[in-house]
């Protein structure tokens, strides 16, 4: 059963994949993490809000790429909220161009990337960050993009 997203655009942006999209990037994130009948809310904002976000919650100064805020659920209570994302419109099509990748491959990736985080997954150690990479890659290609850690701007 694929997950349940939300989707929230915070930013007008022709350039902004549809719902359809993240959809099929959350089912294929989500399926690859044993994770189904989940709600999923992904939040599509400016720099702005990126920033302020980033700084409150990882002390970090200036916008980011994509945010994770996985649900814990209270104790006694069990519920389906998987968690939320905060993904930063400019920041995603700016990368895509400096990285020589299409903008919907990068979209599809940051999209898997969080989803992963959401499921416990991370790259703070090179152990980790080795295991999350090839997770994302295998999730990327089978969507039929690119492997997303390929250099593209040689």
């Amino acid at each position: 059963m694929p997950l349940m997203v939300d989707l929230q655009l915070a930013v007008a942006d022709e350039q902004i994949p549809d719902k359809q999209k993240f959809q099929l990037w959350a089912n294929a994130a989500g399926e690859a993490c044993g994770v189904n009948h989940r709600e999923l809310t992904i939040r599509v904002t400016d720099e702005k809000e990126s920033a302020e976000l980033n700084e409150s919650y990882r002390h970090k100064i200036g916008s980011t790429n994509v945010l994770s805020f996985p649900f814990e659920d209270p104790p006694g209570v069990e519920t389906s909220i998987l968690g939320d994302l905060v993904i930063c419109a400019p920041v995603v099509q700016r990368e895509a161009i400096e990285q020589g990748k299409t903008a919907e491959a990068h979209w599809a990736h940051m999209l898997v990337h969080g989803v992963l985080h959401l499921c416990g997954f991370d790259h703070l150690h090179e152990s980790e960050a080795d295991e999350m990479e090839m997770l994302e890659t295998g999730i990327i290609t089978g969507l039929g993009y690119p492997p997303p850690y390929n250099d593209y701007s040689k």
